[in-house]
């Protein structure tokens, strides 16, 4: 199993508006992408919130096929609907992680 987390530090003025947007269109679609068997919508605590709020979500993939299916096929698209909705208003980082049991 991997995960894809996408970690968010947003501006205040956008808070709320992001998290539903969050809700109810980009984990959404992210998910119809097939390449994805569930995810994780999470507030980091204990951070600097001066700024804004930071958000994590993790996206687990069952294989490392699909990650890169999603990156390959997906993921420009769904970055760019970001960034057209929500402009210079957010920051983040990816990282890929693998489950070890």
């Amino acid at each position: 199993m991997y995960i894809y987390n996408v970690t968010i530090q947003l501006a205040w003025p956008i808070h709320d508006h992001w998290v539903a947007w969050m809700k109810d269109k980009h984990i959404p679609e992210v998910m119809q992408t097939g390449c994805f068997s569930d995810f994780r919508f999470v507030r980091v605590l204990e951070v600097d919130e001066t700024e804004g709020p930071t958000y994590a979500t993790q996206y687990m993939a069952p294989t490392r096929e699909d990650y890169d299916r999603y990156i390959r096929d997906f993921a420009a698209a769904l970055r760019q609907d970001a960034f057209n909705e929500w402009g210079d208003q957010f920051a983040g980082f990816r990282s890929l992680m693998q489950v070890v049991n």
